[in-house]
């Protein structure tokens, strides 16, 4: 490397480092604080899935996420839309999405039961990471009525969540809150129920593709047409 170009790489890094000293280091949000403690690697596979939903729903108004948790992969969806809303239950949850919030990539995070009642607006794409398996099978129909109320005719719906097969090799935390895995074509029954077009896909690590479902450790599903009536 010449000197200038040693230089000037120098100049940036350090422009790089006054801006994060302005601006302070970020902070994990509650869930992704001990998964990084607990399994660094989870992150990797979390930020995959949430990256899959940002390409697909890339260039959409309005964008809603039921079940945030901590809002650690909103973000990455929040660059590829031009209004994120996200949601959670748990107050808790949105409190800590809300203090690690990014004012580079805005989120507006509210509390929000989805069980009880649809959020109001309208919205082009509803997705939610990692919740339906914590839905009782009893409530499933009306998580998913609820979810996509407010979404156009033409919007998108993704719902991502680990396979009933996965199971067998869960964490005794993940076996506890888990009350609702389904295999794939389960999982695009339940879709196909409310649209008119499902597309599955099967997820293993941070690899997202279209092999053996049964072999998947997490599926995600894409639907879009929604019925009505």
């Amino acid at each position: 490397m010449s000197e200038h170009a040693e230089r000037t790489g120098s100049r940036y890094y350090d422009e790089l480092v006054e801006e994060v000293r302005r601006h302070g280091e970020e902070r994990l949000g509650l869930m992704t604080s001990w998964a990084w403690y607990d399994d660094p690697r989870r992150l990797a596979f979390t930020l995959s899935r949430y990256k899959f939903v940002a390409k697909m729903i890339e260039g959409v108004d309005r964008a809603l996420e039921v079940g945030c948790g901590d809002g650690f992969g909103s973000r990455v969806v929040a660059q590829a839309v031009n209004n994120l809303t996200a949601i959670d239950f748990d107050e808790d949850f949105i409190a800590s999405a809300r203090a690690t919030a990014s004012d580079r990539h805005s989120v507006t995070f509210h509390v929000h039961d989805i069980l009880r009642q649809p959020v109001e607006g309208r919205f082009d794409a509803v997705y939610s990471m990692d919740v339906l398996e914590h839905i009782p099978v009893s409530k499933e129909d009306q998580f998913v009525t609820n979810a996509i109320a407010p979404l156009h005719a033409q919007g998108i719906c993704i719902i991502g969540t680990p396979s009933l097969e996965s199971q067998a090799y869960a964490s005794k935390y993940s076996k506890l809150g888990h009350v609702n895995c389904k295999a794939q074509p389960v999982l695009k029954a339940l879709l196909a129920r409310y649209f008119h077009n499902v597309f599955a896909f099967s997820m293993n690590d941070e690899v997202v593709h279209t092999g053996f479902s049964h072999m998947s450790h997490y599926n995600l599903v894409l639907a879009c047409g929604k019925k009505t009536g």
